[in-house]
């Protein structure tokens, strides 16, 4: 290159390096790069084509593209990505959020009551309902040996493609706020505004009073399921778990960077084991995104999955549903009777899924497409009380 690096020779550059590494986009990758050293959006960087770089933009883009040639992740080098309404953090350790499992949100979002009317005048019982909502939560850490103060604070198709992209941002979307899969179907609506709350002040008027719901999401990973969730759903409150250290500490800086502290908290622990049976039959949801790429899958996986996520997040045994199948019967103790199971698994085992989860006693259970038009996320209800 040049001595001077302007923004317009540094994205050529960059674009042709990465093309030459086997770069699937090279483009993309080189204008969320740039972005990034320089601290301007990737609509700006089209405006300043002429800037030149400063020395400090070409040390940090310089280590970037040296860090993407060899392969590494978009996300973990910008160390952030877009999911559905929020943006969250990443990090090497921990499993980069995919889009996908964005469909995995919008199902509990649907299978769960509508956010309550939320009253102008304070009401005696709604403060008793929000206290027990937030105690409960409490307890649980309690439960766990971990102090309140401290913690209250998915995988594409064939084979598990890289999360190569930024994230949401680059999908097409309606008019509505719907996303589409890429050919123009709607993959997923949002639930009334797109946030969980009520369309119009019509159904806000039809709404039943708020009442807290509690929801546990298993293998949780960067929170991305649980931030959004509680993000979304205005009386949702998330008990989370991990094993991985890792995915623990940067759940709950995203928590934390997201105002979701007093609603969602993280516990280290395998699957529902840290949660103190005092808990168990009174959740509304049990979601999950857990390790589930089948042994015969992860000895193909690409390299810039292989090399750099987390087999721990990855491997879901043989069939896919190692983790799966204790998960399942940890979630027929938790839910109270018509809480709803909803996991993300691998496309070639959901009928074996579902049959796991009908022979746990799970009822009405379906299977729902991805993005892309696989079969990506089995959900399913505890049967009513008789």
């Amino acid at each position: 290159m040049n001595n001077i690096w302007t923004i317009k020779s540094a994205l050529e550059w960059t674009e042709g390096y990465l093309a030459e590494k086997g770069d699937e986009n090279p483009r993309l990758s080189a204008q969320w790069l740039l972005s990034e050293a320089t601290g301007l959006s990737r609509t700006h960087l089209f405006v300043n084509f002429d800037r030149p770089l400063s020395e400090e933009e070409r040390g940090v883009l310089r280590d970037f593209v040296r860090r993407r040639g060899a392969g590494e992740p978009l996300q973990y080098i910008t160390g952030e990505v877009a999911f559905r309404h929020i943006t969250v953090k990443v990090r090497p350790g921990v499993l980069i959020p995919r889009p996908e499992t964005e469909v995995l949100v919008s199902e509990v979002l649907a299978a769960l009551p509508a956010p309550g009317k939320r009253e102008a005048r304070w009401s005696t019982e709604a403060a008793e309902q929000e206290r027990e909502a937030v105690e409960a939560v409490k307890k649980a850490l309690e439960e766990a040996g971990v102090a309140s103060a401290e913690s209250v604070g998915g995988l594409a198709a064939g084979g598990l493609k890289p999360a190569s992209t930024k994230g949401v941002a680059d999908r097409p979307a309606l008019a509505d706020g719907s996303a589409t899969a890429g050919d123009g179907n709607v993959a997923y609506r949002p639930v009334g505004d797109g946030f969980g709350r009520p369309a119009s002040a019509e159904d806000a008027e039809q709404a039943a009073p708020a009442r807290p719901l509690l929801l546990a999401d298993l293998c949780t990973g960067s929170g991305c399921i649980a931030c959004s969730l509680a993000f979304e759903h205005p009386d949702v409150r998330v008990i989370a778990t991990d094993i991985a250290p890792e995915a623990v500490a940067l759940a709950r800086e995203n928590i934390e960077a997201l105002g979701l502290s007093d609603r969602v908290a993280v516990l280290q622990c395998s699957l529902g084991s840290g949660i103190g049976e005092k808990r168990l039959g009174t959740f509304d949801a049990v979601v999950s995104n857990p390790p589930y790429v089948p042994a015969e899958v992860m000895a193909a996986l690409p390299a810039e999955v292989a090399d750099f996520e987390p087999t721990l997040a990855l491997d879901g045994g043989a069939d896919g549903l190692d983790l799966f199948r204790p998960l399942v019967a940890w979630a027929a103790r938790a839910l109270k009777p018509g809480g709803v199971l909803a996991c993300e698994l691998h496309e070639g085992h959901m009928d074996a899924a579902r049959a796991v989860a009908e022979a746990a006693g799970f009822a009405d259970c379906r299977i729902v497409d991805d993005l892309t038009g696989r079969p990506r996320v089995l959900v399913g209800r505890k049967p009513p009380a008789r």
